[in-house]
């Protein structure tokens, strides 16, 4: 039988780190400048104070990814992690994963909570029939809502974005992307890493045309359409929902190009690769929204 001592796993413990508090000031300066910009261009006031706190923000941020980063990196190279540490940044991983599925509830839940119970009060429907007799009596709820209970605040917009046109190509794109990183996943494991490199840099290259599509239907609905975030609830909705996601597609992207250059610098192996594992999960969670929000933005 084993002795205690051959079986038991260290527990790494890292050094003491400057990154934890530069994170935490560098997320103060992004939340403060982003909500101090909205504000200033909701209200036609004056930008430059606001972009400037959050470019410091973001900065910091880039400054605080490549350093913290860059030492768990160090440390993963010099084999200085242990099974139980593999298990911690998988947990760790499966959690971080598990708050951007509340984040992104919280916002199905408010377009859901809007079209089945609060446009549908405001119309005189169910138990608070008054509330919509009261505000406005002659208003009718349709999703898209296309016309506003009040068309002097919210003008609404002109027409909606067809879900089979810009949507569905976008749809395609995410779908085919998380096919082909599959098959780069796959080959790391078989230890082709030629193939890994090819199939991951497509990968990155779909996501790109992903974004590249989604801002230009963000300019034909401002330009063409009428819909902006200023034309009432379906466009609050609309933009939030599309816009965190494309921010998501974008934070994936980049840290899929961070793994594409680790492979090309001969990191990770058949073996060992949470790393790109943990991108992998990202990318996938990224996709999967995206399917939800086709359907029930566009579609339904």
């Amino acid at each position: 039988m084993a002795s205690q001592d051959s079986t038991h796993e260290e527990y790494f413990v890292p050094a003491q780190s400057k990154w934890p508090i530069v994170a935490s000031i560098a997320m103060l300066f992004t939340v403060v400048g982003a909500g101090k910009l909205l504000n200033a261009l909701s209200a036609g006031n004056g930008t430059g104070v606001s972009i400037i706190v959050l470019l410091i923000g973001l900065g910091m941020l880039t400054w605080m990814f490549f350093g913290w980063f860059g030492n768990v990196v160090s440390e993963s190279r010099q084999g200085l992690y242990s099974p139980q540490m593999d298990r911690s940044f998988r947990m760790g991983m499966g959690w971080f994963i598990f708050s951007e599925v509340m984040f992104f509830a919280a916002f199905f839940g408010a377009l859901f909570y809007i079209r089945m119970l609060a446009g549908p009060w405001l119309a005189g429907e169910g138990d608070k029939t008054m509330t919509g007799e009261l505000l406005w009596p002659n208003f009718e709820f349709a999703w898209p809502l296309m016309s506003n209970p009040d068309p002097r605040a919210y003008a609404g917009p002109q027409e909606t974005i067809s879900p089979w046109q810009l949507p569905l190509i976008n749809t395609l794109l995410l779908i085919t992307s998380s096919v082909t990183l599959t098959i780069a996943h796959h080959a790391l494991r078989a230890g082709k890493r030629a193939a890994t490199r090819n199939w991951l840099a497509l990968t990155i290259a779909l996501g790109a045309v992903f974004l590249v599509v989604q801002i230009y239907e963000y300019v034909h609905a401002y330009r063409d359409l009428g819909l902006t975030l200023d034309s009432g609830i379906y466009g609050a909705t609309f933009f939030m929902l599309t816009g965190f996601h494309g921010v998501h597609v974008t934070m994936g992207a980049l840290i899929l190009l961070v793994m594409l250059i680790r492979i090309i610098k001969g990191h990770f192996s058949a073996e060992s690769h949470f790393g790109f594992e943990a991108a992998c999960w990202y990318w996938h969670f990224v996709d999967v929204v995206w399917v939800g929000l086709f359907l029930f933005v566009y579609v339904f």
